[in-house]
């Protein structure tokens, strides 16, 4: 039914465009339901944050609610349940103190010290990627309305049938796509339905923070709509490979990513960075540089030539595409990636106007770097120690213009807060400067 959170982030905001324009806060639960919730609060161009709440069981019975508890010292209690159960007041305050203690500290995790968005007054539209009990988004609903929110709606891809009586109600509306049966879990309604990571979360949330979820609304506002943003087939020798074109009206020109590693044109990482870039007029052409039965062969991951000549290929087609002719190009590649966007380039020639590696080996492409002719910029983490020193080999191999930057407190796949944003950024600049610019020789 969905392809990834992603997939049904894009189809659940499709049903909730009715939205648009109203004071909204989209609020995603940690960890699944915040990639569902930032496709949903990109669509409808409202802020996006995390709904972080703490169920409080009965002590002798952990899974029997009697309330919960959310950010800002909000405390929602069954009094019913309490009392039926004999709790007292101190049992449930050391319930609460345990809990308030987990609450903070994931509250920390996630936010980085940026303010919780404020609910007062306006519509809180709590997101996960499916229901299953129900008992954690009721929570999250009955904490925003705490929080002051005006109108409460919870909205899932799916759920089971009947779902909404065991809600009630603690929203004021009830969205899911989809009530199949038989329903045994939501993840077989996924084809990936992978554990989100805490810093997947943080990545949507610091590319919400840095405008992707308004890009859509801006749009709108000025009746400057995307002149494509569709999924596409190229067909590269025997290959049909899938992706997704996406040029802004007026874009500055177009960003071919190549994946690396296994890794496929859903890799959360490269959406992030193509979100900044689409930010910044430059439009961005995602796509599996291996068809699903190539990738079975784990050899193919490192076979940089084919992976160049699928790039190659790639580009030629996208230059002939309506939206892009004239447009200049640029390749974004990331580990074995970057060594297929450096080869493919060397290849190309003036074809290709620039190009970034994140945390790329570029050393895989050696035969081919004194070839390059197009501007390159080599972006790694601090604490990546052997991939930096392949990367200072590969720059004075270059004979092109190129830099090497280094992002501080980065590991390899840059996961600590900030740093993924820190690299987009600095890839988004380089692209800015150098795609329709004239070409300068290495100093």
């Amino acid at each position: 039914m969905f392809e990834d959170r992603f997939d049904a982030g894009r189809q659940l905001a499709a049903r909730l465009d009715v939205l648009r324009g109203e004071e909204t806060v989209v609020l995603g639960l940690p960890r699944g339901g915040v990639p569902v919730a930032f496709e949903v609060a990109r669509a409808l161009g409202a802020p996006l944050d995390v709904i972080i709440v703490r169920k409080l069981g009965v002590p002798f019975q952990p899974e029997l609610g009697m309330g919960a508890i959310g950010e800002g010292n909000v405390r929602v209690l069954d009094e019913e349940v309490i009392q039926r159960a004999g709790v007292t007041e101190a049992e449930v305050a050391a319930v609460e103190a345990r809990e308030r203690t987990e609450l903070e500290r994931r509250a920390r995790r996630f936010r980085d010290d940026h303010p919780a968005v404020p609910l007062l007054g306006r519509t809180a539209v709590v997101v996960d990627d499916g229901i299953a009990t129900g008992s954690t988004a009721r929570a999250a609903c009955q904490v925003a309305r705490a929080q002051g929110a005006a109108k409460v709606v919870l909205a899932v891809p799916v759920a089971p049938r009947g779902w909404e009586s065991r809600v009630g109600s603690d929203a004021d509306e009830l969205i899911s796509l989809a009530t199949p049966e038989p329903f045994f879990a939501i993840g077989q309604f996924y084809d990936d339905f992978s554990q989100t990571t805490d810093e997947e979360v943080i990545e949507c949330l610091e590319r919400a923070r840095a405008g992707g979820s308004t890009a859509a609304a801006s749009r709108d506002a000025n009746n400057d709509p995307p002149t494509c943003d569709e999924d596409v087939e190229v067909q590269a020798g025997s290959a049909r490979l899938e992706g997704h074109l996406m040029v802004p009206e007026h874009a500055l020109g177009v960003v071919v990513f190549a994946h690396g590693s296994g890794s496929s044109r859903h890799s959360p990482r490269n959406q992030f960075v193509a979100g900044v870039l689409e930010q910044a007029g430059i439009g961005t052409l995602l796509f599996d540089l291996l068809t699903p039965e190539e990738e079975l062969d784990r050899a193919n991951v490192f076979d940089i030539p084919l992976l160049a000549r699928r790039l190659s290929a790639t580009t030629r087609w996208l230059r002939i595409q309506r939206d892009c002719i004239g447009l200049p190009v640029g390749f974004f590649g990331a580990s074995t990636g970057a060594a297929a966007a450096l080869w493919s380039a060397a290849e190309l020639g003036a074809e290709v106007e620039a190009v970034v590696s994140r945390g790329g080996r570029p050393d895989l492409a050696g035969p081919r770097l004194a070839e390059v002719t197009a501007p390159t910029l080599l972006i790694v983490g601090a604490r990546d120690g052997a991939v930096l020193a392949l990367n200072r080999e590969a720059q004075s191999q270059l004979t092109c213009e190129s830099s090497l930057v280094v992002i501080p407190g980065a590991t390899h796949l840059f996961e600590e807060p900030g740093t993924l944003l820190a690299a987009a950024e600095t890839a988004r600049d380089w692209f800015v400067a150098h795609l329709g610019a004239p070409r300068r020789q290495a100093s």
